[in-house]
């Protein structure tokens, strides 16, 4: 299987993903307008998620721009952080959910943990086809590619890091997620052009 393929099934993936994080974004009975502000937390987890879910995308191409082909133990590795990928609208829906309700803590627990999961898959995805080059083309900028490594690397644990503060306060644990998301737009706009 081609690279481009696997990046079109990939992008596929993405697209679905992201758009289903608008479904859980509902308005109830009664007068609209007070129904519009009392949903702010939707908004919110609709934005924070939807921007995660677009840097993933940005990132995975990042890699893609690098890969010169793809064997059958990376096909695997990129379908399990895909599920992971789409599984995000469900703990998005969670917080939207319960951030007024106040059992946030799980609900920012689930959350982290699948963007902790995602980040790992991320990682091993990267890491087995940058390792010894087994899959980069033979033209890959080994600046491009150590900066790659360098800035993936963190992901898993400022996730995890992240979650864990969800035990001791749910609603900073949701905030880190907002700066996080933040974070990796300004990595990427700063210090991504080169791997573009």
């Amino acid at each position: 299987m081609s690279a481009s393929r696997l990046e079109t099934f990939a992008d596929g993936v993405f697209a679905i993903a992201a758009t289903l994080l608008i479904l859980d974004v509902r308005v109830g009975t009664g007068d609209l307008g007070t129904n519009l502000a009392h949903i702010w937390p939707s908004y919110a987890a609709y934005a924070v998620s939807f921007i995660t879910i677009g840097i993933i995308w940005i990132n995975h191409h990042r890699v893609f721009t690098q890969i010169r082909h793809v064997d059958r133990l990376f096909l695997l590795l990129n379908v399990a952080f895909l599920m992971t990928v789409a599984f995000i609208p469900f703990p998005t829906s969670l917080i939207a959910s319960q951030f007024r309700e106040g059992d946030l803590e799980p609900a920012a627990l689930a959350y982290g943990a699948t963007l902790t999961i995602t980040a790992i898959f991320f990682n091993g995805l990267w890491f087995y086809a940058a390792s010894g080059h087994r899959l980069l083309r033979a033209d890959a900028d080994p600046r491009v590619v150590s900066g790659i490594s360098r800035s993936y690397l963190p992901g898993p644990f400022i996730y995890l890091a992240a979650t864990l503060i969800a035990l001791v306060s749910p609603v900073a644990s949701v905030v880190l997620f907002g700066v996080i998301a933040v974070f990796y737009i300004v990595e990427s706009s700063v210090f991504g052009r080169s791997g573009a």
